[in-house]
């Protein structure tokens, strides 16, 4: 471990040197092999100005590569048309991927202008080729004879998804629909640029600036980072707190001054709801409409039914009856909670109300006050450099693999990359790091690749270029990066998808995603090592002292391991019903989202006025700009199955046991999506995913006892959906 820690520190000094400032502008670097090491993403070269010319050439290669398949007069066979489907596009997929990924992760004016011509171009090239008919038939007519043909398993499914991703995607309706689809493709791929855009500008446009009369209750790193965040900006005699997460969720932790804990809330929760420029409630309507529109144009009731339908889930009363069991045991325990935050509360403010800017600073007290813990007290062992020291050793023990610094191109100085090694010592993949935040970085976490797993035609495996970006909190002159408990379980979490990416070994490009309500499992079951405390002894070690965490403190946290976790999941359960019953109407007509969200949540669920819900509407990223459009709900989904594959870690005695994970490597991660989710979850299991672990994990054990599983849920099984970046 020490000589880990040596490396990374070696290799943090190193990047700073090799990585340019600035760019050249040359030749452009996709039209040639790129011959970088490991066959990484040339970033030293690539400018903003490469992209388009190099997605119109992927455009046209797609194009010709298509018209190939049309064409062949031959019989339509899994070989001419499916394969040479699958194998279609691969400039265009690479180009795209890297483009979507610098767009989060280090955007700019050029690309932010960029993003905008592009979306619609994009967007019509998918209809273009989905909308061919000739190319349908030809798929159609393989599909039809899917039962004479000598297909393996995967390929069947391949098969069956092609197929299935045509219809879905409008195959089957006549021209003028395909030609109104079209448009409504093209306006939805726009809409999604500008209201992430808008996000964006208005987290870098907040700064609250306080001077050192203010700051009582703060400790001494937040101090620290807010004086050289106003350092930053010019203003040396201020302290400068943002509305990223990094900065907002210790101030609101903290800080004794309610007034200014209010002052930045509000701001954090009106983002893009202020009647300005960057306003997306406008935005939410014309995703509404546009989408109820594209579900009727499909066949189905609402944009819901039409993405559930493509998941584990498989209807929405699925869902619902999911989220309906954890809501409302979840809102009884936060209830009990502000209880007991409010005899706090009215001490220090005998005449007021309770308010959701409160919460923090009272669950904060609360829980020193139960468990004589403070976060403050836990995060000199939970420095950056450990935790990432941490999860290397996790997957070592648990899967046999290493990392080892490599010097590579990098697309910011701050970022950091690492060969990943297999067991035997055979090239699994590069893993890239980007941990703090800046302006031209979308918020949250995530994990996405930079190049995809696949292999190319003379059968050899061409290894993933993976990257964790994330938003932590950031080193000061006195200290280095200090996580939050909540950011390390972050860290394990991006991880958990990172080790997705990097296990895949599948055949066919369009057997590579999984379903959405899936995709959370291998990430979230991370998670459940990060505070054990045999895991705990091998990362957690104080930054100054190099003292491993004494057992006293690993007892105080295992014992407060259900501490406000009535919030926590009320907060997360209300974004999910949010997101399922907006994405539920079977009718547009022009509303109000904040009003449509009030209705939905308070006066229809009785969501307490002390929680907002995770996200409100306008800044809700996930469901408008990332992906989960409905599918919010997939972090619970995938929660039960997360807590049940642990289940069989705890039973074994062995939280290591190598023996179970190598099943859950080969059978779950290295698949891919060569089968149904529910499938790989029971070739694994051996049985249906259990709901009484997750409830336990949350205090919500309810009696009578829940059903035992998701089986008796309708259809819990369905075909892949097409998906690429996983976002927290």
């Amino acid at each position: 471990m020490k000589r880990i820690i040596g490396l990374l520190t070696l290799f943090l000094t190193m990047t700073l040197v090799c990585c340019k400032s600035e760019k050249p502008v040359g030749e452009n670097p996709f039209f040639s092999d790129w011959g970088t090491p490991y066959g990484v993403p040339p970033f030293d070269r690539i400018a903003p100005e490469h992209f388009l010319p190099a997605l119109e050439r992927g455009m046209s290669l797609h194009d010709a590569e298509i018209d190939a398949i049309t064409s062949n007069n031959d019989e339509a066979t899994f070989e001419n048309v499916i394969l040479a489907y699958d194998n279609s596009g691969k400039m265009l997929a690479q180009v795209s991927l890297i483009f979507e990924m610098l767009c989060a992760a280090e955007n700019s004016p050029e690309l932010e202008k960029l993003q905008v011509e592009v979306a619609p171009l994009l967007a019509a090239h998918a209809d273009k080729i989905r909308f061919n008919e000739k190319l349908f038939e030809r798929v159609k007519e393989v599909y039809d004879r899917r039962e004479a043909l000598d297909l393996d398993p995967e390929q069947m499914r391949l098969l069956e998804k092609t197929y299935r991703s045509f219809v879905r995607a409008g195959a089957l309706l006549d021209d003028e629909q395909k030609a109104r689809l079209k448009a409504i493709n093209e306006e939805l791929s726009l809409a999604a640029v500008k209201f992430g855009n808008n996000i964006r500008a208005e987290n870098n446009n907040y700064v609250l600036l306080l001077s050192a009369d203010e700051l009582e209750g703060l400790p001494g790193n937040v101090r620290d980072l807010a004086r050289e965040k106003a350092a930053q900006l010019g203003k040396k005699d201020k302290y400068a707190f943002t509305l990223q997460k990094s900065s907002l969720i210790p101030f609101l932790t903290y800080s004794a001054k309610r007034e200014r804990r209010e002052e930045i809330y509000r701001a954090y929760l009106n983002r893009c709801n202020n009647n300005d420029e960057y306003d997306n409630k406008e935005l939410i309507n014309d995703f509404i409409r546009l989408r109820t529109e594209k579900a009727h144009l499909l066949g189905y009731p609402s944009y819901a039914a039409y993405v559930v339908d493509d998941e584990m889930a498989r209807t929405t009363d699925a869902v619902y009856e999911l989220l309906d069991e954890i809501w409302t045991p979840a809102l009884e325990r936060a209830r009990g909670e502000l209880a007991e935050m409010e005899e706090l509360f009215r001490k220090d403010v005998p005449e007021g109300e309770f308010a959701s800017w409160d919460w923090w600073y009272y669950a904060e007290k609360l829980r020193k006050q139960k468990y004589a813990l403070d976060e403050e007290m836990l995060r000199p062992y939970f420095s950056l450099e450990n935790v990432q020291t941490g999860i290397f050793f996790l997957a070592n023990r648990l899967y046999g693999i290493t990392f080892r610094p490599v010097v590579v191109p990098l697309y910011h100085p701050e970022a950091v990359a690492y060969e990943v090694f297999d067991a035997d010592e055979s090239h699994l993949g590069i893993l890239y790091f980007d941990f703090f935040p800046r302006d031209g970085k979308s918020q949250g976490a995530w994990c996405g690749n930079y190049v995809e797993q696949s292999y190319d035609d003379q059968g050899k495996r061409v290894a993933p270029v993976v990257s964790i970006v994330c938003n932590f909190t950031r080193p000061t002159a006195n200290a280095p990066a200090l996580l939050t408990l909540d950011e390390a379980e972050t860290l394990f979490h991006e991880f958990g998808h990172a080790l997705h990416f990097l296990f895949h070994d599948v055949r066919y490009r369009g057997l590579s995603e999984v379903e959405g309500d899936f995709v959370e499992l291998p990430s979230q079951l991370m998670e459940n090592w990060a505070f054990e405390p045999e895991v705990l002894k091998q990362y957690a070690v104080h930054y100054r002292t190099n003292e491993v965490i004494p057992q006293y403190l690993i007892d105080k946290l295992r014992r407060s391991r259900l501490f406000n976790q009535g919030f926590m999941t009320t907060e997360l359960i209300a974004a999910s019903l949010s997101d399922m019953d907006i994405h539920s109407l079977s009718e547009y007509e022009p509303f109000d989202p904040m009003a449509f969200e009030r209705e939905a949540l308070t006066e229809k669920r009785g969501l307490i006025p002390q929680i907002e819900p995770r996200y409100h509407y306008p800044y809700f990223s996930h469901i408008f700009d990332g992906g989960y459009s409905a599918g919010y709900y997939f972090y619970t989904w995938a929660a039960v199955l997360d807590k049940d594959v642990f289940e069989a870690f705890r039973e074994s005695g062995d939280l290591y046991n190598k023996k179970i994970a190598d099943d859950f490597r080969r059978k779950v991660l290295a698949r891919g999506g060569s089968a149904d989710g529910m499938t790989l979850y029971r070739d694994f299991r051996g049985k249906e995913p259990d709901k009484r672990p997750m409830l336990r994990s949350r205090g919500l054990w309810t009696d009578p006892e829940p059903a035992d599983s998701l089986a008796g849920t309708p259809g819990t099984s369905a075909d892949s959906r097409p998906g690429r970046v996983a976002q927290n």
